[in-house]
């Protein structure tokens, strides 16, 4: 569904991918790991079209959108779940969810959505006409997933969904995120730095490093894999 080709990005003088390659199959979860700085967030800004690679090839079913812009890329039904969740602080709930509809003209089909993100929610529908700035950090996550689902999308990347979460949250977002990904049909890529849980739920991983994809295979076997336990598993 997306395939990166030798991938490379700067930021100014900095390098932060230096050919990196990945595919996603459609209907997978397929995470990203490694520490700070290797690259993962900028692969998915990239992606998203935020960020412009000074050379290779992202493809999303068949077409290349390598030089597209963000808003051409969610038109075609790839969503991004942003670091630190960039919700509209100053808006409601409600209003929130309507900016993640922004590119639908289908009132039924918002109507749908809506229905669903509060079926998977329930405690966005119970605070909707609060403002988002008063969420608690595990509410605020569930609005930035259901505001990208708002937009009916094919694909969804998710950005360290687990950031700043109480620990007795993140198990409940990570069980949506599964049943998104199952009941839904929606293919994801995950970033996530609890590696042990990214690997856990996801099909296929990807190891970087210093922008560049030091190790790539099914989940299972990195997570038996001896030298990525005693990097990111705590032994």
């Amino acid at each position: 569904m997306l395939r990166i080709e030798n991938l490379f990005v700067s930021y100014g003088a900095i390098s932060a991918l230096n050919g990196i390659s990945l595919e996603v199959a459609a209907g997978s979860i397929v995470t990203l790991i490694g520490g700070n700085g290797a690259g993962k967030t900028t692969t998915l800004r990239t992606i998203s079209g935020l960020l412009r690679p000074k050379q290779g090839k992202i493809e999303f079913l068949g077409e290349d959108i390598t030089k597209l812009p963000a808003h051409q890329i969610v038109a075609r039904g790839l969503s991004h779940v942003p670091e630190g969740r960039m919700i509209f602080a100053n808006l409601t709930v409600e209003e929130n969810l309507a900016m993640g509809a922004y590119l639908k003209r289908d009132a039924a089909a918002n109507a749908k959505n809506r229905d669903y993100v509060f079926s998977i929610f329930p405690r966005l529908k119970e605070r909707i006409d609060q403002t988002a700035g008063t969420l608690s950090g595990g509410e605020q996550q569930m609005l930035a997933i259901a505001r990208a689902l708002m937009g009916g999308p094919k694909f969804l990347m998710l950005d360290e969904p687990s950031l700043g979460i109480a620990p007795r949250l993140i198990g409940t977002i990570f069980e949506k995120i599964v049943e998104i990904n199952r009941v839904q049909g929606i293919t994801i890529l995950l970033v996530e730095q609890n590696a042990n849980l990214a690997l856990e739920v996801s099909r296929h991983a990807y190891v970087l490093e210093t922008g560049h994809v030091a190790m790539a295979g099914p989940s299972a076997e990195l997570r038996a894999n001896p030298q990525l336990r005693a990097a990111y598993l705590g032994g």
